[in-house]
């Protein structure tokens, strides 16, 4: 990855020039591409748990199958490498490695990622290890979940495991994915699993996937090899007022707290903002939280991934708006503790097929900030990309001109923030493949490629092409 002092960029003919050593990818996720669900001693995650509950997905969709990456991954370097992809950002399956999320691991389970990570590296493809995508053993949930500190610690043992098998492989290690999206959409307001609904399991889940995170880096850092690098990727919400007043403006306050200060306050700075205390001070007096977690939380980190789609809209709650917006499924319950007298705006301007703002200025101010608020700390944009209605035409083509315009606008974002002296080192397209989308099932296209699920069939979609071009030069062309 390039050096921050590398980033410069001044005559008019390399403005849209990324600097040497920009690193450019692609990413997925374990239960959206796999498949193979029970096989080679995979037991149930709590993904397999929800998707299976009858009203939980959109038409009963599972990801039993998913694009069947498990059997199909050989012919999805290959595509990797056809496109010219410098990186590949994947998670493993906590259990195909680790079934019960207890115990040895499984040798088949750890062999997939073993050969995966091997033909990614004789194509040189860099791989890039997310440890938990939000696919907790089912068993673990059934004994308390992430709500219960003990998840915290069996989740350091898988890391050591995976450390162990990938660490002469892998130099890149991610901790967790979205955290926030584990907590507050799995455990309060219901709309991912395991769909409980509690306030206060939310917040206790965040802390001690907080917990996990810090566990994680320390059983990384003990095994690995010298040069690794460790990181978390965390959706910070670029969170705006709907009007200038004082009372969006504690609005906003609130909505940043529960969304993003959570985790990076004790993550990179080793205390939680006393306001997230003062505001959820109905629900918990926090006493979960123990003598020492925070410097086992608090380590130093080599980057923080960004993940970015949308901006965030709120104002003081006056009926005009929504009290439970999150973008990934509707529900009586709020993923927001604490923040009942906020409330949520679409913000304006054209949408994705999720019903998203396009916002590139969302990206760059959210960059920005961050290299205010931590300015030793590298940024990589971990996950950026757009849900269109994707078809095949009759010649089997899938042209997605929106996509290709979503992506070389949020490019030039990054740009522009690298331009401004933001030390951004990569970004990864999602996703590679249209896949499982959660509770949305398969009815969401967020891929470069075109997956046509009956068959299996894999079609480059026109902004995988455009975005190869990109990847290869290292130059993003105007609009």
């Amino acid at each position: 990855m390039v050096t921050a002092a590398q980033q410069t960029a001044s005559a008019p003919d390399a403005a849209r020039t990324f600097p040497k050593g920009f690193l450019w990818g692609s990413a997925t996720a374990s239960y959206q591409i796999e498949g193979a669900a029970a096989e080679d001693g995979r037991t149930p995650s709590i993904w397999d748990t929800y998707a299976r509950t009858p009203g939980r997905v959109r038409n009963g969709d599972t990801g039993d199958i998913a694009t069947d990456h498990y059997h199909r991954w050989r012919e999805d370097v290959a595509l990797m490498a056809e496109l010219g992809l410098g990186a590949y950002r994947f998670s493993l399956a906590w259990t195909r490695v680790q079934p019960t999320g207890r115990g040895p691991a499984v040798q088949k389970g750890l062999d997939f990622y073993r050969r995966l990570a091997d033909d990614l590296l004789e194509k040189g493809i860099q791989p890039v290890a997310t440890l938990y995508h939000w696919d907790l053993p089912q068993e673990l949930e059934d004994a308390g979940g992430w709500p219960e500190r003990a998840t915290a610690e069996r989740f350091a043992e898988y890391a050591a495991l995976a450390a162990d098998a990938l660490g002469d492989r892998v130099k890149t290690w991610t901790t967790l994915n979205e955290p926030w999206c584990s907590a507050f959409l799995g455990y309060g307001s219901g709309v991912h699993a395991p769909g409980r609904t509690d306030p206060v399991a939310a917040l206790r889940a965040a802390h001690h996937l907080n917990l996990a995170h810090g566990l994680a880096v320390q059983a990384l850092r003990d095994r690995v090899r010298a040069d690794a690098q460790c990181s978390v990727t965390l959706n910070i919400h670029h969170v705006r007022p709907l009007t200038g007043s004082d009372a969006d403006a504690d609005a906003v306050r609130r909505i940043d707290a529960l969304a993003n200060r959570v985790f990076t306050g004790p993550m990179l700075q080793g205390a939680y903002p006393e306001d997230l205390f003062k505001d959820t001070a109905a629900l918990t007096d926090w006493s979960f939280v123990q003598d020492d977690d925070l410097r086992r939380i608090h380590q130093p980190l080599d980057f923080l991934g960004v993940n970015y789609y949308t901006p965030t809209l709120v104002s003081e709650a006056d009926g005009s708006g929504t009290h439970t917006s999150d973008g990934h499924g509707r529900s009586t319950h709020t993923p927001w503790p604490g923040a009942e007298r906020v409330a949520f705006h679409q913000p304006p301007g054209d949408t994705t097929a999720m019903g998203w703002a396009v916002d590139p200025t969302g990206l760059y101010d959210l960059l920005t900030r961050l290299a205010s608020d931590f300015p030793r700390l590298p940024l990589v944009i971990t996950e950026n990309g757009a849900a269109f209605d994707d078809y095949a035409d009759p010649s089997g083509q899938v042209n997605d001109p929106a996509r290709i315009a979503y992506v070389r606008d949020h490019l030039a974002a990054v740009h522009r923030a690298i331009v401004d002296g933001v030390d951004v080192r990569g970004y990864f397209l999602w996703s590679l493949l249209d896949n499982f989308e959660w509770a949305h099932g398969y009815g969401r296209r967020f891929g470069a490629v075109y997956v046509d699920y009956p068959t299996g069939t894999r079609i480059p979609k026109a902004s995988a092409r455009w975005y190869s071009e990109v990847a290869r030069t290292g130059v993003l062309p105007g609009a």
